[in-house]
């Protein structure tokens, strides 16, 4: 394990558009490296309660280009049209080109949202994300996947577009609410489920409380938890599908199904590593009822994330509220629901029109009844 005075990690992501991740404390100033000498206005995303956090971002590329700020709303709250919007036509007036990029700092909202405008203004132009949370580190960063919500659903608007780089700089971790970091470890765990029994050893034999920005445990949660977004990505770009039975990038939405339901029913006020691990929870208990999970695996999701301090029950909306959420997720064709479920930990499988008892009684499990 790596100490936060440790050298950076760089992660290659390959593929057709490879780039780098680069991992570590105290990182700000590899972000002109990342961008490079072609762009001559760099145009910098981010939420204006990150202004402060944002000064020694601000202040090395001031050193290197001419900057243009594009405020947004925090949280889920900047994940419209209209905010996209606004930001094009800021764009638009500094007379932003084709050579130009873009620099995305803040959470996975922020993420999601300056990707989108760097992915379709004039077609796309080069962005880097510079991650503020544990979540968008280990999620939101890195992939390519950006997109606005809308009524209808979550990210249901967006587009491919992977960066031309991403900074995790662990040090940022340290001003991050408690509660926050805890719902970035939702998707680090879920990282485990699908693909690295290790950060389920790592996060079970750790003291929950030492996991902060400048734990050596964490700094190796992160970077497993990165390198299994990545060989996913690489393999299954644009969520096609994988070999031998696996379900590709679609083996990212484990547990994000009835995540999302839950995340609308709550009006996107409850944190996306909150709503993921309930619905981790959820499908490991709709694979144990369909006769593809064993018991221990399944119980282990309730202990693994609670262990951490997520959630892991819900019932704050009726059952039929979330099926019907559920129908308009992306994974679903056309009537038919479909889920990322586990067969054992590291193999996800995809779970096509699971039966109606099942789905009804892994709600009822959920919800806090008893199975």
């Amino acid at each position: 394990m790596s100490s936060p005075a440790a050298p950076p990690t760089t992660l290659h992501v390959g593929g057709a558009s490879p780039y780098d991740v680069v991992v570590g404390h105290g990182v700000a100033d590899r972000l002109v490296g990342l961008l490079g000498e072609q762009p001559r206005q760099v145009a910098v995303v981010l939420p204006e309660t990150l202004r402060a956090l944002a000064a020694p971002a601000l202040e090395a590329l001031r050193g290197a280009y001419r900057v243009t700020e594009l405020v947004v709303p925090d949280g889920e709250a900047a994940k419209t049209a209209a905010s996209a919007a606004g930001c094009w036509e800021q764009l638009g007036a500094a007379g932003f080109t084709r050579s130009d990029a873009v620099v995305t700092l803040g959470g996975g909202a922020t993420t999601d949202l300056g990707g989108f405008v760097a992915a379709t203004w004039l077609r796309g132009v080069r962005v880097v994300h510079v991650p503020t949370t544990l979540l968008a580190m280990v999620d939101a960063a890195v992939g390519g996947k950006t997109g606005v919500n809308t009524a209808a659903g979550k990210n249901l608007v967006g587009s491919f577009h992977e960066p031309a780089g991403v900074l995790c700089d662990l040090s940022l971790l340290a001003t991050l609410p408690r509660a926050d970091l805890v719902a970035g470890l939702g998707e680090v765990v879920k990282c485990g489920f699908i693909a690295d029994p290790r950060i389920l050893e790592l996060v079970e034999g750790a003291d929950p409380e030492e996991l902060v920005a400048d734990s050596p445990v964490l700094r190796e949660l992160v970077e497993r938890s990165v390198r299994v977004k990545v060989d996913v990505v690489v393999a299954d770009l644009r969520e096609t599908g994988g070999a031998g039975g696996h379900p590709g990038r679609e083996a990212l939405n484990y547990g994000h199904t009835m995540g999302h339901a839950i995340e609308r029913a709550e009006g996107y006020t409850m944190r996306h590593g909150e709503a993921v691990a309930i619905g981790c929870v959820f499908v490991a208990e709709l694979a144990r009822r369909a006769g593809r999970l064993d018991d221990a695996t399944a119980d282990r999701h309730r202990s693994a994330f609670a262990r951490v301090g997520l959630p892991v029950s819900y019932a704050g909306a009726d059952y039929d509220t979330l099926r019907a959420a559920m129908a308009v997720d992306k994974k679903s064709r056309g009537d038919q629901l479909r889920f990322v479920v586990l067969e054992e930990v590291g193999r996800p499988v995809v779970l096509a029109g699971p039966d109606e008892e099942h789905l009804r009684g892994a709600y009822e499990t959920m919800a806090g009844a008893r199975p």
